[in-house]
């Protein structure tokens, strides 16, 4: 039995921002565990021309600590391509090389341990037990919970999954045959614009019929403009976590409505254009259509075929459309971890959600000395960029310095041009 000042559970991008800002302090002793054997960012989405969606600078450290050893840039120089880099991205970059970029970062972090799936959690006279496959146990009293998401399927839709009915997450794992395929695309944030862009990327290889959906009014781009970058600061989000309630949901709405679930100008323009092309110089045999302020409500097995019914938001009606590929980009849910169970009576929930304080912890019934910090559960008391790349080394920062009691990193000092208060 091994003991530790804290351990994380889960490594993805936050918990490992967490253990490389962790690493130069060496009066903690922290330990990162990972069931996968690697490090993998959404394996089965890491389509050829996927694009990061923010600048590199939102890395796993640079916002909180520019010198750190861990940065994207640091990176990218000791690999010998800074130069060719720059001039071929700018502030740009690919989501294939920014994984290749944590990969890197995790081969240097001595405290993350793959393949190191956790089994149980449960409170001793030590602090949590947490125990790992192989019965092995550590003991902490703090712990840090980054173990992601699972992709959001319509209950509807969970009886067919398999090689004609799948989340977009899968799309590079099960790859679905599409040519000369009738394809429904459900679903029109940036995911679905990438799966979309990526069924019509092969003029050799096109369905035969293709219908996109959107919820919304229309194909809405992400609002990438500088006022509305505010939200995703350190400010905004001290702001928002001193609303009420009922005020956080409202805003909320409000941002997502604006376009906080768009799509990028570039990949709306790439595929508007590749549209026009098809159909005009190329006269391919391709129909499409794009529906708008539609939503699947049903999926229903005819022969060979599948029949989705869709929903007509503005009209009140609803079309029977036979397909013989289904691809839900519907987004991702966070429940409650198995490993973490045997603790739900003692996790007090608010309409689901647990109680988190500014600092990320949770409320806990149990002795007051023990700790759980969570990453991407917070939305709703912490707003639009919680589940994003864009905060997560302020985040982690700001865990960081409540779990060792003390300002590790400086996480107050950022100053917007909207005030927030």
């Amino acid at each position: 039995m091994t003991n530790f000042d804290f351990l994380g559970i889960g490594v993805g991008p936050a918990n490992m921002s967490l253990a490389a800002l962790t690493d130069p302090v060496t009066d903690l002793k922290a330990e990162f565990l990972e069931a996968k054997r690697e490090f993998r960012w959404h394996p089965g989405l890491m389509l050829p021309d996927s694009q990061l969606t923010v600048t590199f600078f939102r890395d796993l450290v640079t916002l909180v600590d520019p010198t750190s050893r861990f940065s994207f840039l640091n990176f990218l120089v000791q690999e010998g391509r800074a130069f060719r880099f720059l001039e071929a991205n700018g502030i740009g970059c690919s989501r294939r090389e920014f994984e290749q970029y944590f990969q890197w970062a995790a081969a240097q972090l001595p405290s993350v341990r793959f393949g190191t799936p956790v089994e149980s959690v449960a409170v001793s006279d030590e602090g949590f037990q947490v125990t790992s496959a192989g019965g092995a146990i550590r003991t902490t009293r703090t712990l840090v919970l980054g173990t992601g998401s699972e992709p959001r399927m319509p209950a509807f839709a969970k009886p067919f999954i398999g090689d004609s009915v799948l989340h977009s997450s899968q799309l590079t794992d099960v790859r679905p045959q599409w040519k000369g395929r009738r394809v429904l695309v459900v679903g029109a944030g940036q995911s679905g614009a990438e799966v979309v862009s990526h069924l019509l990327a092969d003029e050799n290889a096109l369905p035969s019929s293709l219908t996109w959906t959107s919820s919304r009014i229309g194909f809405q781009p992400l609002d990438d403009s500088p006022f509305t970058n505010e939200w995703f600061s350190a400010p905004f989000v001290h702001y928002f976590n001193g609303l009420s309630d009922g005020r956080r949901a409202e805003v909320l709405r409000e941002q997502k409505e604006a376009g906080g679930d768009g799509i990028t100008d570039e990949l709306l323009t790439s595929i508007y254009r590749r549209l026009y092309h098809l159909d005009t110089v190329l006269r391919k045999d391709l129909q499409h259509r794009l529906l708008p302020s539609r939503r699947a409500l049903g999926l229903k097995q005819d022969g060979s075929a599948l029949v989705a019914d869709l929903h007509d938001v503005n009209l009140d009606s609803v079309e029977r459309l036979p397909v013989d590929l289904v691809i839900f980009c519907t987004g991702y849910q966070r429940g409650l971890p198995e490993y973490l169970k045997p603790l739900h009576d003692r996790l007090p929930l608010a309409d689901g959600d647990f109680r988190i304080r500014p600092d990320y912890s949770i409320e806990f019934d149990g002795p007051e000395d023990l700790r759980i910090y969570v990453h991407g559960l917070a939305e709703r008391t912490h707003g639009i960029s919680d589940n994003l790349l864009s905060l997560v080394s302020w985040r982690s920062a700001r865990i960081l310095n409540s779990i060792s009691g003390r300002e590790v990193h400086q996480v107050d000092k950022t100053s917007t041009t909207v005030s927030w208060q």
